[in-house]
């Protein structure tokens, strides 16, 4: 069985190794509840887009990051980035004295909803684990993971999954049809915390999961029940999501639109790849500032292909 790193990764013999770090997107979200830590108890069904940053390593007698891409300005480099921060964990934990060059290649938006700092920082664990010879893979890695962040299990694991618990518990998600997304935020960055803060009104109760969807249709009714908690608080600190979602849902074959996540990136879900790429074009040419990306949803872990952007 190949090991998750070297399923996330691409050989470049004449240089780093690249690996992925997609998109993570929640079909829905269900907030059931807050532990006495501040942690919220989640139930969630998220998948990965074909669209993401790349993570490039090589060995090195030091650590260091240097960002790159379209976003990778609006990041620190500082040790407050949860990729130097999943660096450090790791070294510290397997007490090696070797560094790593890395290289991120930025073209998520910051703070958008999908997942782009934790899926850097699961790459991170995964590449480091793999350069150092360190022979933890993803079942050894997931304590770090959940450490550096909530997000962090799910993307490190990088398959379609039930997430619960505070985003520590993983399960296989029901079976799911061939599915693409069209992803599309605003330009606004919205803050986790500040949109949990916004909440208001009772918890949630637990999803009620099938063993799987018999088809687009079984699918799109499931979502439209199963919701997403943190749409509404959102909404009222960004009504630029009302125009995206309104955009989206306009878009024929559209089958559901919706945030992701924390926001303000939302998604328009669709059967099929031709669908997708005529919404996305559409959402372009009326709305040209925005940041608009079509996808396949990818139905297990990242494979080699890593140009994801």
């Amino acid at each position: 069985m190949t090991s998750a790193a070297s399923e996330r990764s691409q050989e470049n013999p004449d240089g780093p190794r690249a690996y992925a770090a997609p998109a993570k997107v929640n079909l829905c979200l269900r907030i059931l509840g807050r532990r006495p830590d501040g942690y919220h108890l989640l139930d969630s069904l998220v998948v990965f887009a074909g669209v993401g940053d790349t993570l490039f390593v090589e060995p090195s007698p030091r650590l260091s990051l240097d960002l790159r891409g379209p976003f990778g300005s609006e990041l620190s480099s500082g040790s407050d980035n949860l990729v130097l921060r999943a660096a450090h964990l790791l070294k510290e934990a397997v007490g090696h004295g070797a560094g790593a060059a890395l290289v991120l290649e930025k073209h998520l938006p910051i703070a958008a909803g999908l997942g782009g700092g934790s899926s850097d920082a699961a790459a991170t664990l995964l590449a480091l684990d793999r350069l150092w010879r360190s022979q933890l893979g993803e079942e050894g890695l997931q304590g770090f993971a959940a450490a550096l962040g909530a997000d962090v299990p799910v993307c490190l694991h990088g398959r379609p999954s039930r997430v619960s618990g505070f985003g520590e518990r993983l399960a296989p998600a029901p079976g799911m049809p061939p599915l693409w997304v069209v992803l599309v935020n605003p330009g606004v960055a919205l803050a986790t915390s500040t949109v949990f803060q916004a909440r208001q009104g009772a918890f949630s109760p637990h999803l009620d999961w099938p063993e799987r969807f018999a088809g687009t249709e079984d699918l799109r009714t499931w979502l439209e029940d199963a919701g997403n908690d943190l749409e509404a608080p959102a909404r009222t600190l960004r009504p630029e999501i009302d125009d995206v979602l309104t955009a989206l849902a306009a878009t024929p074959n559209c089958l559901i639109a919706r945030m992701s996540g924390s926001g303000a990136t939302c998604f328009g879900l669709y059967g099929d790849a031709a669908s997708s790429r005529k919404a996305a074009q559409s959402i372009v040419e009326r709305h040209p500032a925005w940041w608009v990306r079509a996808a396949p949803v990818l139905e297990g872990q990242v494979g080699d292909g890593v140009d994801l952007a």
